[in-house]
């Protein structure tokens, strides 16, 4: 009798979650879910979704280190030459929406809708959301790196719309090697970073300071009493939580990979799910892991019964090497390594942006 008064007494308390986050209903929010775990031997493991309500034409591109980069947001814009090479999806041919550069730092850039960028700034340079995550790979080699030369804002972020007409807000994940992690966001034009090993997984809407509050609701009910099960941003955000950290501790080697895909797998959404005046509460299209201690990306696409990868030793990222692509976007498949289906390409320009 205790046990089911305490499971009844859970059940009310996670009805009480579940009505304190109705308001989130009228708020916009994208499918991507982020997480990442930190294994027994070393190894940091990094898994993200992309969900969206039409194919963005996503494909896989290798950049070489000395690449000269503009930040496509008109006069005046920020510009920098690569000191690392990485790998990186694409997101319709205008932006990286994560990859991995080859001192192993993984970048993940999610839809926020409550994002807000501020308005200008004399003497700081403007660039386009495009080319946040890529100017990140491009430029650091540790997450504490990063967060130290970001947190200056050296360039101010300006996020027109998509090419399908949808705004182009987002809030960035990073981590490293190490384990440690970073989530930056710009809200009411303030930028706020949690920096810190703790923080393993985002999603979307609410800001992360809200998710985090209602995970902590979730965690008092407990994850094998009950989790929420909806495609929203903050049950995501709850299953990933408990589900990341519920993976044994001895995991190793290739089964970490399958463990971080497993739970990836759970907070993804079926083909064919869409929600009506909310294009970005839709299906998965793509899930991609990173190993960051071997240094491989992991590629499942949706429409593919395979999983293919990219060993980044493998991979040329010598200065005045070509940029390189992997074709995906006309339904093109692989499996196993795919490094060696690169083929030379002319990189692609940020997504164009106007100064306000």
């Amino acid at each position: 009798m205790i046990r089911l008064a305490s499971i009844a007494v859970r059940f009310r308390a996670a009805i009480v979650v579940a009505l304190l986050a109705c308001p989130l209903a009228a708020t916009p929010a994208t499918a991507c879910t982020r997480c990442m775990r930190v294994f027994a031997d070393g190894a940091v493991v990094v898994g993200r979704s992309m969900d969206w309500v039409e194919d963005p034409g996503s494909e896989i591109w290798l950049f070489p280190r000395g690449m000269k980069r503009h930040g496509n947001a008109g006069p005046g814009s920020f510009e920098w030459t690569s000191v690392h090479g990485s790998v990186g999806v694409s997101f319709y041919g205008v932006a990286t929406a994560c990859g991995m550069n080859e001192k192993g730092l993984v970048a993940n850039l999610l839809y926020l809708a409550e994002s807000t960028y501020g308005t200008p700034v004399a003497g700081r340079p403007n660039l386009s959301i495009g080319g946040w995550a890529q100017y990140v790979l491009d430029s650091y080699a540790t997450v504490a790196e990063a967060v130290a030369a970001l947190e200056k804002e050296p360039f101010r972020i300006i996020a027109p719309v998509l090419p399908n007409g949808d705004p182009g807000v987002g809030h960035l994940a990073i981590s490293d090697p190490s384990g440690d992690s970073a989530i930056l966001e710009y809200i009411d034009g303030r930028l706020t970073i949690h920096h810190g090993r703790d923080y393993t997984v985002m999603t979307n809407s609410p800001p992360y300071d809200e998710q985090l509050a209602l995970n902590a609701y979730w965690k008092e009910i407990g994850g094998d009493v009950m989790l929420p099960g909806t495609i929203r941003a903050s049950d995501r955000f709850v299953r990933a939580s408990f589900y990341i950290n519920a993976i044994p501790k001895d995991v190793t080697g290739e089964k970490a990979i399958a463990s971080v895909f497993s739970v990836i797998r759970n907070a993804s959404a079926p083909l064919g799910i869409s929600t009506p005046g909310e294009p970005n509460v839709a299906s998965t299209i793509w899930r991609t892991v990173h190993d960051q201690k071997n240094r491989v990306l992991y590629y499942d696409s949706a429409t593919s019964p395979t999983v293919f990868w990219v060993p980044l030793e493998k991979c040329d990222f010598t200065a005045g090497a070509p940029a390189k692509r992997l074709p995906l976007k006309r339904g093109e498949t692989y499996s196993g390594d795919a490094s060696a289906a690169f083929r030379p390409a002319e990189p692609f320009t940020f997504l164009k942006a106007s100064p306000q």
